[in-house]
């Protein structure tokens, strides 16, 4: 691993590493004319905001979004957050750095949550639904997207093999709703957590940076997912057709409402539950990311920074009874 990594820089640090361009704009002031270098600077520990004042130009011209450059510069704290102000920038030719290093993973084994979902399917009893899964997670063309592709841009599991370890997870909570209400159908409930977010392998782009694909940008993973599992039944012969418009259904509606981006909202039990579980596990997946993160310039703050889904700063209550704990007064024995 490279070093320093972003989750390493402090205020004040004087820093030469390599870091993967994430955003690139040249700026200017609408009050002084004066233009700058604006930077997003990250590695797969985090990003960090980066700014070049001066003599920017010519070298400006040498590197693009995506590419790895290696910058010398100091940390400041702006606004709370940690910026670098850089003095120097050279775009990295390839031999200079290992891709890994600066694009975020799950921290899981990919190939055991690939074998847990094939062990699951197989476990099916349903052969219509199992042969519609079965096409797709062995499918050449898919599987190693399915492995790699994150399950979103930033809010919850935003790395490579997000969306894998996302589909095994609710797998979980899908298999314990289902023993708890039992009206719910465990294959099609499965089937909907398999197929739901599987148009995100085309929504997104994921071979040097995480970022929205012309496809995901025009249509979104949603109508992406409801096209591709048309595809697959259709070279099923004699699926059932009911069953067709169900397991779309569970993908159309698992946003759960129109203002979330659903085209419709979830009219069958197994729609319902799919739902909120994934909601559940997106939103604590969103709550670890900024837990684990600092708070401005401090991972150890009481509160952390504005979870984006939640809307709202998060309390580290492990901190939070720590603190309580010490300032209460001896009991008596």
């Amino acid at each position: 691993m490279k070093s320093p990594c972003v989750s390493d820089l402090a205020d004040g640090q004087m820093v030469a590493s390599l870091f993967l361009v994430r955003e690139k704009e040249i700026r200017t002031s609408a009050r002084s004319g004066k233009s700058w270098l604006e930077l997003s600077l990250g590695d797969r520990t985090g990003s960090i905001a980066a700014k070049m004042w001066d003599n920017f130009e010519a070298i400006a011209k040498t590197f693009e979004r995506d590419d790895v450059i290696r910058i010398r510069g100091r940390v400041k704290l702006y606004n709370g957050s940690k910026e670098l102000t850089l003095e120097q920038i050279i775009p990295a030719a390839e031999r200079e750095y290992e891709l890994g290093d600066f694009l975020p993973h799950t921290k899981c084994d990919v190939e055991k949550l690939y074998a847990e979902l094939r062990a699951a399917i197989s476990g099916m009893k349903n052969p219509w639904l199992q042969k519609l899964l079965t096409s797709v997670v062995d499918d050449p063309e898919i599987a190693p997207r399915l492995k790699r592709a994150p399950a979103a841009m930033t809010m919850h599991h935003a790395y490579l093999g997000g969306l894998l370890e996302h589909v095994v997870s609710l797998m979980g909570l899908a298999s314990a709703v289902a023993e708890h209400y039992p009206e719910l159908d465990p294959d099609l409930l499965l089937t909907g957590v398999v197929l739901h977010d599987i148009g995100k392998i085309d929504e997104l782009r994921y071979a040097r940076g995480i970022d929205y694909s012309d496809a995901g940008r025009l249509l979104g993973h949603i109508a992406i997912g409801a096209g591709m599992a048309r595809e697959k039944i259709k070279a099923i012969p004699g699926f059932p057709a009911p069953l067709a418009v169900l397991i779309q259904h569970m993908i159309l509606s698992h946003h759960g409402s129109y203002e979330f981006g659903s085209p419709s909202l979830p009219q069958i039990p197994e729609a319902v539950a799919l739902n909120f579980i994934d909601d559940i596990d997106s939103k604590m997946a969103g709550m670890r990311k900024t837990l684990e993160q600092g708070s401005g310039s401090d991972a150890a703050e009481l509160w952390t920074e504005r979870n984006p889904s939640l809307r709202r700063s998060l309390l580290r209550k492990d901190k939070f009874l720590a603190e309580g704990a010490a300032k209460a007064p001896p009991q008596k024995g």
